[in-house]
């Protein structure tokens, strides 16, 4: 039994033995160690179990600012001394300088914790340059408002120097959550109302065994990939942007049909000399965080493809810079030097963009909860639905409204964080 004599940070155990027909009395007891991180602590608690037929039910460690926090779930049965072996424990981690408390669970206790392990596990994910305590405060206050447990808390960013928090600094805390939401989509709803409010991002996603494991990222490539519409850049320099702008905004908003609007600003571009295309490349600028993003997900072995309504030329050349996989955009048809107003072959809209997504998927042997989708327009919207994780970046008021997850304050990267990929993950691979 354990005996009040452990006092030093212990709790007296006040209840009966464990019994089971046919085996021994046990006892099953939580151990808690705090202290200073050193090596050879979680070995000091162990060896002392294992000497004594322990049994390891549950472990965590998590290390805060080297301060060490373990917790070990033991049963010990007969013919051992449950309070001589805790006792052990004791003087090891004395010995150590480590503080323990020890916490004696029922029966009934231990069956209740087992059976929550059947209930539903989501990941909330909150994102922003930086975090501050009001953030964790409100973001937590959502979570159990709607009776979920919060099991786990990563911080999935890099350690953030207190003098350098800037316009491209990051900060992700992610929780992991366990039981049913009474109602779903108002809880999604209260999260996207708090992102709003705070300006920063909150991602709810199912904790399931794609969430891990995607193999293919698709892209939109204007104002996703890049900062720019292509076709307003182009007709900037035909001299009809104003006229082109307006339709682009139009049929970001979904106001217009993709064909339609695209068919109506294609034919403004007739006559625009060849040259003119290269010109635009040049000052086109990609998104932040889009080369990190592309460079870690190849060192990953990840896919990627860029699924464009805008123009195969400034895709391939974007391809060729980032070593991108696959590049599908519409094809400008140009006649002896000039651009003739219209495209060549099947134009690359919403539903053309879901279509290659199933295609590509099929090729590359996935499944679609295995793709990642990331755009920022209406025409997006058909393959971030499809999309294992669709994710609206930066994307207008009605197309983050439709989509399951968005990011609007940080770069492509972060996108990273959404896929259980730490900072840390990611110098690994590129060191």
């Amino acid at each position: 039994m354990l005996k009040a004599v452990l006092s030093y940070q212990c709790l007296p155990y006040n209840g009966d033995p464990i019994t089971n027909a046919g085996s021994k009395v046990k006892e099953i007891v939580l151990i808690n160690v705090s202290g200073d991180d050193k090596p050879g602590v979680t070995n000091a608690v162990t060896r002392v179990l294992a000497q004594h037929g322990g049994t390891i039910l549950d472990i965590g460690q998590a290390v805060i600012h080297d301060t060490l926090s373990l917790g070990i779930l033991a049963d010990i049965a007969e013919p051992y001394d449950t309070g001589a072996v805790l006792k052990e424990v004791l003087f090891e981690l004395h010995r150590l300088g480590m503080q323990v408390r020890f916490q004696p669970v029922s029966e009934a206790s231990y069956s209740h914790w087992v059976a929550q392990q059947g209930k539903p596990r989501h990941i909330v994910t909150l994102l922003g340059r930086r975090l501050t305590a009001e953030h964790i405060a409100r973001v937590t206050s959502v979570i159990s408002s709607f009776a979920l447990n919060i099991d786990q808390i990563v911080r999935l960013s890099g350690r953030i120097p207190l003098d350098r928090i800037d316009t491209h600094s990051k900060a992700c805390v992610e929780f992991s959550v366990r039981g049913g939401a009474s109602d779903a989509a108002a809880f999604r709803t209260a999260l996207l109302e708090l992102a709003s409010e705070m300006d920063v991002d909150i991602a709810y996603q199912e904790d399931n065994i794609f969430r891990r494991h995607r193999r293919l990222v698709v892209f939109d490539m204007d104002s996703t990939l890049i900062e720019a519409e292509v076709i307003d850049e182009l007709a900037k320099e035909a001299g009809v942007g104003e006229q082109v702008s307006a339709i682009t905004e139009s049929a970001m908003r979904g106001e217009i049909d993709f064909k339609e609007s695209f068919s109506r600003r294609v034919a403004l571009l007739k006559g625009l000399d060849e040259s003119v295309l290269a010109k635009v490349a040049a000052r086109l600028s990609m998104t932040e965080g889009a080369e990190s993003l592309i460079s870690t997900l190849k060192s990953l072995g990840y896919k990627t493809a860029i699924l464009s309504g805008g123009f195969e030329y400034f895709g391939r050349l974007i391809q060729a810079r980032l070593g991108l996989d696959y590049v599908y955009a519409n094809q400008l048809e140009i006649v002896e030097g000039k651009v003739t107003g219209r495209v060549v072959g099947e134009v690359v809209d919403g539903d053309r963009k879901a279509f290659l997504l199933k295609s590509l998927a099929a090729q590359e042997t996935i499944s679609l909860e295995q793709v990642v989708a990331v755009g920022d327009g209406a025409n997006d919207l058909p393959m971030l639905s499809i999309a294992g994780l669709g994710i609206a970046f930066r994307a207008k008021p009605v197309v983050r409204a439709n989509a399951k997850h968005a990011i609007s304050n940080l770069g492509l990267d972060s996108i990273l964080y959404l896929m259980g990929i730490r900072d840390r993950d990611t110098l690994a691979k590129s060191s």
